[in-house]
């Protein structure tokens, strides 16, 4: 399997299947954090128009869709962009989403996402890297650790319906460069 395992930048053709595995990976993820209304939007087609759409009228700057792929199988996705953090500085990159389908996990697919991610933002300018894990995706979290994010104390409660449930998120960041900061 590793011979066939690659990272690439995603075109509007990867849609589809991003869109599929988002679903997935979101409905897995929020299970029983959002109320089921919420849960049941999690839709394929929806996550392919919106990709489509971002794909097709990219924003400027460093805003990047990767996809990992096991052969031609799309089977996860990283987006990456600009912090939107109030706090953070200019020079702080996001990954602001990261799935993997159920199926193919534990294959070295979120790593080379994330190492893919860290040096796109890297050759963009940006000094540090932040990403948002909800509280209770431990395992997403122990993953994060691993690749050498750790917690800084931050946190957020996103707003995740329309009668305003909310859904605690805590932020994992790393530097990108050897220099103290």
């Amino acid at each position: 399997m590793a011979a066939d395992a690659s990272v690439r930048t995603a075109g509007p053709d990867d849609a589809p299947a991003v869109g599929r595995v988002q679903a997935l990976v979101w409905q897995q993820a929020y299970d029983g954090v959002v109320p089921p209304q919420v849960h049941a939007s999690f839709d394929p087609r929806a996550f392919e128009s919106a990709w489509q759409d971002s794909l097709r009228t990219p924003p400027s700057g460093v805003y990047r869709l990767l996809v990992a792929c096991a052969g031609d199988e799309v089977v996860g996705f990283a987006s990456i962009g600009p912090s939107q953090d109030p706090d953070a500085g200019q020079t702080t990159g996001e990954i602001s989403a990261l799935g993997i389908h159920p199926g193919h996990r534990r294959q070295g697919h979120g790593s080379r996402l994330v190492n893919a991610a860290v040096d796109l933002l890297r050759e963009a300018g940006a000094e540090h890297v932040a990403t948002w894990c909800l509280v209770e995706h431990e395992d997403l979290r122990e993953f994060l650790t691993g690749a050498g994010l750790v917690p800084d104390g931050a946190y957020r409660d996103r707003v995740v319906s329309p009668d305003g449930h909310t859904a605690r998120e805590v932020r994992l960041v790393a530097a990108l460069t050897d220099s103290p900061s």
